[in-house]
């Protein structure tokens, strides 16, 4: 642990309150471990980012206490050398801490920054604009804008929503998806452009990616009646997906992305960029406070 010990960021509104309904628990255990810390309440994502290196630059070691996009964009200024993070999950997908074995308990989130095992992850950068996990755009644009704005649904209940209602108002689009300057092109739903191996609280849309391998793995969806797609959606929970013919998988370390109509993409949950779009990965950008071996 650094001597300046943790900078808790607190976003109060992730998760509907969740984070900060988890906080008491957080304190505790930081006090029963022995862990000196301080809280910020962030009240938006560039002012996390602000703190984030602020505290790194004076030794403390940045805790993000929120969802994937926050824990995404702090992650993305530490890189390279900025800062080490550290993770308790407090949004509606947790989906880094998932992948990386950090536990959505929050007693059991602080024993990990306790045991203060680290491991050197990945960084995505698409257009210039950093994420930890996937950018994707296409069907998942239309779909993580529902989600985003469904402020009634809560939990991960929210992603199953969009998902209906962003298929019941879905046109295929013609994309064009460049892997390391080998062009292919495709009609249908979406390219996932993925660092990590899921998305959407608990969808492995790429079971394959690997946190540490220094690629891209890249999942389009091809046309398919919205009967089948619907259909296949539970097996994107098991990332037994790949089997179906209308999905193919890819890796590379640069990927271009257009299509023919405008996309936003989003990433970590929010918006990243828009299309066109240029991906790259940092390899072993970041080092994060988390279970050496899993993921």
């Amino acid at each position: 642990m650094s001597d300046a010990g943790y900078l808790l960021l607190v976003n109060p509104s992730a998760g509907a309150g969740r984070a900060m309904k988890r906080l008491p628990v957080i304190e505790a255990a930081m006090d029963e471990h022995g862990l000196r810390y301080r809280i910020v309440m962030t009240n938006s994502i560039s002012h996390g980012c602000e703190q984030a290196l602020k505290g790194a630059d004076v030794g403390e070691i940045p805790v993000v206490v929120s969802g994937d996009g926050l824990i995404g964009k702090v992650g993305g200024v530490l890189a390279e050398g900025r800062g080490t993070l550290g993770v308790i999950p407090g949004g509606r997908g947790n989906d880094l801490a998932r992948v990386v074995g950090i536990p959505t308990d929050p007693a059991e989130a602080v024993a990990v920054l306790a045991a203060n095992e680290r491991r050197r992850i990945d960084v995505g950068e698409a257009n210039g604009q950093r994420f930890l996990c996937i950018a994707s755009c296409g069907f998942d644009s239309d779909a993580n804008r529902i989600a985003n704005e469904a402020r009634a649904v809560k939990g991960p209940l929210v992603y199953a929503y969009a998902a209906l209602k962003a298929l019941s108002q879905w046109a295929p689009a013609r994309f064009s998806v460049t892997l390391d300057g080998a062009e292919h092109g495709f009609s249908g739903y979406s390219v996932v452009v993925a660092n990590s191996k899921a998305y959407g609280g608990g969808m492995f849309v790429a079971p394959d990616a690997d946190l540490g391998d220094g690629l891209l793995d890249v999942v389009t969806t091809g046309d398919v009646s919205k009967r089948k797609f619907l259909q296949g959606l539970p097996s994107v929970f098991k990332g037994t997906h790949l089997e179906q013919p209308e999905v193919d998988a890819y890796r590379a370390a640069e990927v271009v992305v257009s299509a023919d109509r405008p996309f936003a993409v989003y990433a970590d949950g929010d918006h990243l960029t828009d299309l066109p779009m240029t991906v790259r990965v940092l390899p072993a950008a970041l080092e994060l406070i988390a279970p050496a071996e899993a993921g």
